[in-house]
């Protein structure tokens, strides 16, 4: 809190301040909760809300839905965060948990393609966008509020809390759906108890509001309302003065870039690892990703706390680095201990891929609606998804792709021709064949995954994670003026988290698939790792002892 003096006080939390730590990471453990729910039940929403179409394009609608809550996220920074520059933090990010809360139970309520035709998808994808712009105002409010009470010797730690919001926010939609599943059962689950974990949202969101309407403003904004200072166009001044725009764009790139990275390749890569690339069976590769997070998610509050102490910056690219430099290691640590038969096979029956490089596509398919249809296309593609490493061979223009697997050749087609349905018939059957003969495993063998030490593993990625966003939180904040916080932290924190880290999955398929390897879509991340290291090290300054009132 600050003295008349406009000092810090280093004061113990209030029982007032506690409340406030409290209630804004519950609110945003359920917006987190609301917003994974349409990823984990995309099956049940596909079959309800596109059954118009056929099943492999209403799932990718389904997947669409999900991917706009994260492209819009961004512009919720922008269009909250001026509100909250302007109005407050407290009514703002009510506004955000009014807007989620409802928008889900919506969706809970909406009937099907049977029922109201396109009606249906189209108020989905409608209730998708509202959520992602309530949750790109609602992380920005809930971390400026909370720092914005915190002592200042003590605003990486509770700003910590925000940060395993989450996490938790998974855990708890996971546990939803489990337990509403177990006591229906999969028939009436299916048919329509998927609806109930969107509908309990209104119970969510009766406990926030509730909440959060017993808070009162925090009081580096009252103080700057009191004196007539706050912003009257934080968009102008955020974005539109260099010595601002300035750093947002540093704490963009040399901040939230390699933290998204880093996390999404900790949290949610590796689990697209375990299940895609190593063939863990979903049942396992989910007890396994959530025991790690069970494990690490505790460092979040120690980073934030050893932040207090020691700076956020060096916390933060040290994560950074660190992460780079050992991705490689630990994800080929990880298929010797989860699917060692894939990695024998690989040693002695190497597979190669014999293509015209001109056929060749970068298959980056975020939203999975493109078609690569020429032969090497169909080889790379067919190989990367069984989770296959491969070499690449030059062939003359002119001539089908062909895959070698040991000695064994298969031919592949054109996916243009008119009997590619059958030809890619034969082509599955051929190359299943040769890779079962050479000892390729189409699974992971339940009974020789290593748990222990794939946790191991998983927990080391986790801890990453804490420590690149264990800190953040206060960092983001301490980077910018009140008057103008809200605004310049969220966009940077977003655009980082929603757009470098949610094409994460999508660009390392994609490297892989054209470099053969499957472990080179780990370029990606550690590039941005990198590069976040590198300008993070040079120009971004640290910000543990910033005054947080401060006007400029």
């Amino acid at each position: 809190m600050a003295t008349v003096s406009g000092q810090i006080s280093h004061a113990p939390m209030t029982k007032e301040e506690k409340r406030v730590i409290f209630a804004s990471s519950l609110g945003t453990v359920f917006e987190w909760y609301d917003f994974y729910l349409a990823g984990s039940l995309a099956a049940f929403i596909s079959k309800s809300f596109f059954s118009g179409v056929n099943p492999t394009a209403a799932f990718i609608f389904t997947l669409l839905g999900f991917a706009a809550g994260f492209a819009v996220r961004p512009f919720g920074a922008l269009v909250f965060g001026r509100l909250g520059d302007m109005v407050g933090r407290k009514y703002t990010f009510l506004i955000t948990i009014v807007i989620m809360g409802l928008s889900t139970c919506v969706v809970g309520f909406l009937p099907g393609y049977a029922a109201i035709g396109m009606a249906s998808p189209v108020i989905f994808i409608a209730m998708r966008l509202l959520q992602g712009l309530a949750l790109g105002g609602e992380y920005g409010g809930a971390a400026t509020y909370v720092a914005e009470h915190a002592p200042a010797n003590r605003r990486g730690f509770y700003t910590a809390w925000i940060q395993t919001t989450a996490t938790l926010g998974l855990f708890l939609s996971l546990l939803v759906i489990l337990g509403v599943r177990t006591a229906m059962g999969e028939d009436a689950f299916g048919a329509w108890g998927w609806r109930i974990p969107f509908v309990a949202s209104l119970v969510l969101l009766g406990i926030s509001v509730w909440i959060r309407m017993q808070l009162h403003e925090s009081p580096a904004f009252e103080r700057i309302k009191a004196e007539g200072k706050t912003s009257k166009a934080p968009l102008s001044e955020a974005f539109g003065q260099w010595k601002n725009l300035k750093i947002v764009i540093l704490a963009l790139i040399g901040v939230t870039a390699g933290q998204a990275v880093v996390w999404y390749t900790g949290q949610f890569y590796a689990l697209f690892f375990l299940t895609q690339t190593l063939k863990v069976d979903g049942a396992s590769a989910n007890i396994l990703i959530a025991i790690a997070l069970l494990i690490g998610t505790p460092f979040f509050l120690f980073f934030g706390s050893l932040s207090d102490r020691i700076g956020r910056k060096p916390i933060i690219m040290a994560g950074c680095l660190i992460a780079a430099l050992t991705y490689f290691p630990l994800f080929k640590a990880l298929t010797h201990y989860a699917n060692p038969a894939l990695e024998a096979a690989t040693a002695k029956a190497p597979i190669v891929v014999i293509a015209n490089p001109d056929e060749c596509s970068f298959q980056f398919n975020p939203v999975g609606t493109s078609k690569f249809t020429s032969s090497c296309d169909i080889a790379k593609s067919a190989l990367s998804k069984a989770g296959l490493n491969y070499d690449n061979v030059a062939a003359p223009a002119g001539t089908l792709a062909q895959i070698k697997v040991g000695d064994t050749t298969i031919d592949t087609f054109d996916g243009k021709a008119a009997d590619a349905k059958e030809a890619g018939k034969t082509f599955d059957k051929n190359l299943g064949t040769a890779l079962k003969a050479a000892g390729y495993p189409p699974k992971a063998d339940p009974s020789q995954i290593n748990w222990p030490m794939t946790v191991v593993i998983l927990t080391i990625l986790v801890i990453y994670v804490t420590m690149v966003y264990g800190p953040i939180a206060a960092m983001l904040v301490e980077m910018f003026p009140t008057r103008i916080r809200y605004t310049s932290m969220s966009l940077p924190y977003h655009i980082g988290n929603g757009w470098f880290g949610g094409f994460l999955p999508a660009t390392a398929f994609a490297i892989v698939a054209a470099k053969g390897n499957i472990y080179s879509g780990l370029w990606y991340p550690i590039i941005i790792a990198l590069a976040t290291f590198v300008i993070g090290l040079l120009f971004v300054r640290e910000t543990k002892d910033s005054n947080i009132y401060a006007q400029d």
